[in-house]
């Protein structure tokens, strides 16, 4: 009897180790983009709305709902997430390895 309790208890146990990263840590905020479509590839799909065309990748991974067509009308969810960061020194910052200059002697 005790087999039939710690098959349970596995599949429990597993499938919280499998959900763990999904509750790992915040994500970035989501937004949305509505309007329709104008170009659609198996990377971006390009929505017009208003005056401007926005252009919002998408993978293998993005879900979609519905007949994805061109001229559909559609509601993007999306995050904005960095991709590379390169700091900038301040202006007038000298750099920490930089040599600093000699000191003319007091005569």
């Amino acid at each position: 009897m005790k087999t039939f309790q710690t098959i349970p208890t596995l599949v429990l146990t597993g499938a919280m180790f499998l959900a763990l990263p999904v509750f790992a840590g915040p994500q970035a905020k989501t937004y949305q983009v509505t309007g329709p479509v104008l170009e659609l590839t198996d990377s971006t799909i390009v929505v017009q709305k208003g005056e401007e065309k926005w252009q919002v990748a998408r993978d293998a991974g993005t879900k979609v709902a519905g007949d994805l067509k061109v001229g559909a009308k559609v509601t993007i969810q999306y995050r904005c997430v960095a991709t590379e960061v390169e700091v900038k020194g301040e202006k007038g910052a000298i750099p920490a390895n930089a040599q600093k200059p000699n000191k003319p002697a007091n005569k």
